[in-house]
Order: C-alpha cells, then sequence, then structure tokens
C-alpha cells in the first residue's frame, strides 16, 4: 500500500507544474498584457510602464517563469491589486464557507443518490426505477443558477422556511447557520445526487449479473447482505470517480450558487476579481483550485487501492 501511495503521490508533481505551466501562458494570452488590462486603453506610458515592472512583465519570459513557480512553490500567492492583502489572506478569509458548502453538497449527493440508485436497479424497469429515472433526468437538467432562483423564491421569500441571504458568520448560531446553508447546499446536491444515482444504478445492474451474485444468491446469502456486501463494494469504484468528477463541477456551480444566496466564497471571490481587474488575485484563485482538483483527484486514485485491493498493484 505504501508504495502505491508513493506512485500516486508522485503522479501529481507533473499534473501540478503541467496545470502551473498552463495557467502560466493563458494569463499571457490576454490581448495586449495584464497590465494594459488593468489599467484600461487610457493609461499613460508611465503607468503602464510603473505597473508591468511591478508585476515583472518586463522580464523575459523566461525569468517571469521562474519566478511564477519560485513563488508558489514558497506559498507566496502575490498581493491583491485592489485589497492590497495577500492572495493567500483573501483565499483563507472564505474558504472556510466554500468546504462547508462543497461538504453538504456532496453529503446531500451521497445522502439520497446511492440509496435511490441501489433501489432503481434492483427494481429494474418498474415503476420505482422509472420514477427514480425521471428524479434524476431533473436533478441534471436544471442549471444551478434556476434551480437556486426557484428555491429561494419559494421557500426563502413565499414560505419563509429559510433566510434570503445565505450568508454566514463564524461566531453564529449554529442553527440559524445550517438554515442559512441548506438552500445552497441543496441546490448544489441535487445535482450530485442525479450523477450519483445514474452511475449507481449502472454498476449495480452491471454487478448484479454477475456469476459470483448468482452464487451468493444460490447459497442462501440474505438480500440485504448481498446488496451491501457483494454488490455495492463492487460497484463504488465508478461512484468514487463521480464523486472526484463533480468536485470540479462544483466549482463552477458554487459560483453562480453563492451569488444567488450572497454567500461569501470562492466562487464570488473570482466574480469580485474579474469585475475589479485584479490579475494578480484571479492568477492566485486560479493556481488554488488547480491545487484543489489535484489533491481530490490524488485522493481518489488512493481511494480506489482501498476499495478494490487489484488496483494497488498497477
Amino acid at each position: 500500500m505504501t508504495g502505491f501511495v508513493a506512485r500516486r503521490l508522485l503522479l501529481s508533481i507533473p499534473t501540478l507544474f503541467i496545470m502551473l505551466t498552463a495557467i502560466f501562458v493563458l494569463v499571457r494570452l490576454v490581448p495586449g498584457d495584464a497590465a494594459s488590462v488593468i489599467l484600461g486603453d487610457q493609461a499613460s506610458a508611465a503607468a503602464l510602464a510603473a505597473l508591468r515592472e511591478k508585476l515583472g512583465l518586463d522580464q523575459p519570459i523566461q525569468v517571469q517563469y521562474l519566478a511564477f513557480i519560485g513563488k508558489i512553490l514558497t506559498g507566496d500567492l502575490g498581493q491583491s491589486l485592489s485589497s492590497g492583502r495577500s492572495v493567500v489572506q483573501e483565499v483563507l478569509l472564505v474558504l472556510p464557507s466554500t468546504i462547508e458548502l462543497t461538504v453538504a453538497a456532496i453529503a446531500i449527493g451521497l445522502l439520497f443518490g446511492l440509496p435511490l440508485g441501489i433501489v432503481a436497479a434492483l427494481s429494474r424497469n418498474s415503476w420505482i426505477d422509472y420514477v427514480a429515472r425521471i428524479v434524476s433526468l431533473v436533478g441534471l437538467s436544471f442549471p444551478a443558477f434556476v434551480s437556486g432562483i426557484l428555491m429561494l423564491i419559494v421557500f426563502a421569500i413565499q414560505l419563509g422556511w429559510f433566510p434570503v441571504l445565505g450568508t454566514t458568520s463564524g461566531a453564529g448560531d449554529l442553527g440559524e447557520r445550517l438554515r442559512a446553508l441548506a438552500l445552497p447546499a441543496l441546490n448544489l446536491g441535487i445535482i450530485m445526487t442525479a450523477y450519483v444515482m445514474r452511475v449507481t444504478r449502472a454498476a449495480m445492474l452491471g454487478v448484479l449479473t454477475e456469476d459470483y451474485i448468482r452464487t451468493a444468491r444460490a447459497k442462501g446469502v440474505s438480500p440485504a447482505q448481498l446488496v451491501t456486501t457483494h454488490a455495492l463494494r463492487n460497484s463504488l469504484i465508478p461512484i468514487i470517480t463521480v464523486v472526484g468528477l463533480y468536485f470540479g463541477t462544483l466549482i463552477g456551480n458554487s459560483v453562480l450558487t453563492e451569488i444567488i444566496f450572497n454567500r461569501p466564497g470562492l466562487g464570488k471571490l473570482i466574480i469580485g476579481a474579474l469585475n475589479a481587474r485584479d490579475y494578480t488575485l484571479l492568477q492566485g484563485l486560479m493556481i488554488i483550485f488547480a491545487i484543489c482538483v489535484i489533491i481530490v483527484n490524488t485522493l481518489t486514485d488512493l481511494a480506489y487501492g482501498l476499495v478494490d485491493p487489484r488496483v494497488k498493484y498497477t
């Protein structure tokens, strides 16, 4: 197991450098350069030259790249041009809120998606299966901003069950924080539920036709044990894959969700950086998102080895 973990961690290093290089190149593909984008077309030549020097854009491209990598390796993502604080400080202010929302959405997706997928597979082509498939189709069809607005109108404005604004405070009452979190988490969790349900159903249908399942059933294994011990465990790899891949989708959907429900978070911070043309903050956020995706993908690979021992030898 130690060798398997070491191999997966080593593979993540070149992936990280490829993504960092891609971010470095994409940022510098902006028409003109970052200084002209930040200051606008009416900026004087002196102001442009000063900002280029401050950002290091007057250096040769290879020097810029080495400085870029060196700062990242030391944890220096630069300073926000709009607030003057370091990018790390800006991120730490809102990161707990994003983590809270992400974990809650994934938990909702697994809590509802797994049972729906299992029941649909066990009741193939029955009315239960059709209802579960329709529910998943509806969850996949609604964009996050549409379902978010509908939830806000119905449950927050008309019924008054939840607060209209989803802003959280670290010092707030736990009950109020959970009420503020409920709608945004449910908005993202619906999409997660649909993904998990469909993948669980497909994986379970494939496993239930295997010879070892028929053998276990012939030996008198109880239906509950047959599903949990034999069928579900061997269906977990595609489910784990969906959870890992959904993390990237969740980042994109969280931008709209945080805006609709007025929650602080990385998504809302991205919009603020775009509106303020904060080149340094935007680049730092891209780097943090890239690192988060690589970490999640690495953890997904490690989870494969725990679920299926054969993966450890590949």
